[in-house]
């Protein structure tokens, strides 16, 4: 516990308090954000915000991360670190993406086709380092089988076998990564959105590490109906610390996010926020479990999706005044902050329901047969 409130406390405080000073040294270096045309009027006066605010967050994550584990003496864990990895790298993705926007002046700065492949790149080695590093139990940080509240037998290996299931395995990964990923970075279109809706979703990952953390794993002496209740995770206190370290730093970061804004997150921290919360959902054996604890991001993201292919399907005809779903009601006459608080509002409430489901599956699992 000490450890969970220590990395999110670090966290919290340098975001909160190194924000500004980064602020500064992006306004020197001209990275600002560039606002499309064809948006809504009212971004126009976002012209030049700096941008890139993810590294902030990242940095203050990585900060809160080891002086949680270090000053609470846990030991630093594989699955941590893998999220991190996973953060950095499509942090690392999203950058560069930032960086051509601010030269170029322009809104596009990575090709779609290059972005996934920086996406699937860092995906495929989380994915391959995820399958080794076992620990005394024989416990991998992640496992070939496809997981919901934790895994189930849809295993890829024993399916396709050795090879062709590791494959498969990986295109897996690569899946939910890039999904995810892209799923943040659409819904950050609005001051404070991605960050207040996301803190939601990676902040139901300390729940949930929290409790299979409290949950007996391994005991021959252990009554069958607990060892039958058991989550098999490697690491689950750890992936709830980097969890909290990552919360803390989003809000930290929100105080200067949220509208009017004075820093965006950018494809840096929208990137790395979701591959956060993909490597989380992938390490804690709850992959699918992200469709509703991310519905938010399922639902903007599908409403791009909705749009274009309607708008091809009925040559030019269109479903939304403008997708993603937040600048259709933006388009509605509805206020900013109106569209961000009621779109948090139902983050929260699906968030609510995947803790929730996830509960309720271990209480409904009966005695051992």
């Amino acid at each position: 516990m000490q450890a969970l409130l220590t990395a999110g406390t670090v966290a919290l405080a340098f975001s909160l308090f190194m924000t500004p000073v980064f602020i500064r040294i992006f306004k020197r270096l001209h990275w600002g954000q560039f606002i499309r045309d064809d948006g809504p009027v009212t971004h126009h006066a976002k012209h030049g915000t700096p941008t890139m605010g993810g590294l902030v967050v990242i940095l203050a994550t990585v900060i809160g991360y080891f002086v949680g584990n270090l000053t609470a003496g846990e030991s630093i864990q594989i699955s941590g670190l893998l999220v991190l990895f996973m953060m950095v790298g499509l942090g690392l993705v999203g950058f560069i993406d930032d960086f051509l926007k601010t030269r170029n002046q322009r809104s596009l700065g990575l090709g779609g086709w290059a972005k996934i492949a920086g996406q699937v790149i860092v995906a495929t080695a989380f994915a391959l380092l995820a399958l080794q590093f076992p620990n005394d139990d024989g416990l991998t940080p992640a496992s070939t089988a496809i997981s919901l509240f934790r895994d189930t037998r849809f295993d890829f290996v024993l399916l396709f076998g050795a090879i062709a299931g590791v494959v498969v395995y990986v295109i897996w990964i690569a899946a939910i990564t890039t999904s995810t990923s892209n799923g943040v970075n659409i819904a950050d279109g609005l001051d404070g959105l991605a960050a207040g809706s996301s803190i939601f979703a990676i902040g139901s990952y300390i729940v949930i590490g929290f409790w299979q953390n409290n949950q007996y794993r391994f005991s021959e002496n252990l009554d069958p109906d607990v060892v039958f209740k058991a989550y098999f995770v490697r690491d689950p206190l750890d992936l709830a610390i980097v969890a909290a370290a990552i919360v803390g730093a989003l809000i930290g970061f929100l105080w200067w996010n949220t509208s009017p804004a004075q820093i965006f997150l950018g494809d840096t921290g929208s990137l790395g926020l979701g591959g956060a919360l993909a490597s989380l959902a992938v390490l804690s054996r709850t992959e699918l479990l992200l469709i509703p604890i991310g519905g938010l991001f399922v639902i903007v993201a599908g409403s791009v999706i909705l749009q274009r292919a309607y708008f091809k399907i009925s040559r030019g005809k269109r479903i939304f005044l403008m997708s993603p779903l937040h600048h259709h009601f933006e388009l509605k006459g509805w206020a900013e902050v109106t569209v961000v608080v009621r779109f948090w509002i139902i983050a929260g409430l699906l968030v609510a329901a995947g803790v929730g489901a996830f509960y309720l599956e271990w209480l409904s699992r009966g005695p051992a047969a």
